[in-house]
């Protein structure tokens, strides 16, 4: 099992947890509002990151993001395997291509 799998795993785990002894519950008790609320403060920091070049600080962040990626969407019941489900859809075709085909 990947470490985003075993993440993912995790999070789904915490969605029935005491929100009094599990950050992950307690964000998810919260409500999806608030989880896309911090995964959008999250992608920021890791973007200042990246503009400033600090490579161990960036890794950290990117780390951040894909854990409040998978929180937010576990709070709209969206699993991992369902965001790689759409990736394997979208390999081998062109970024050009694949825009222009969620634009019709």
């Amino acid at each position: 099992m990947s470490a985003l799998e075993t993440l993912a795993a995790t999070i789904e785990a915490r969605k029935s947890a005491d929100p009094d002894g599990s950050w992950t519950a307690k964000l998810l008790a919260k409500g999806p509002e608030k989880c896309a609320e911090k995964f959008g403060e999250e992608a920021i920091e890791a973007v200042i990151e990246a503009v400033k070049g600090d490579r161990a600080r960036l890794t950290s962040e990117a780390a951040d993001v894909l854990f409040h990626l998978l929180v937010m969407c576990a709070a709209r019941d969206v699993a991992l395997a369902d965001i790689e489900a759409e990736l394997a859809r979208r390999a081998g075709v062109s970024g050009i291509a694949e825009k222009a085909a969620r634009e019709k």
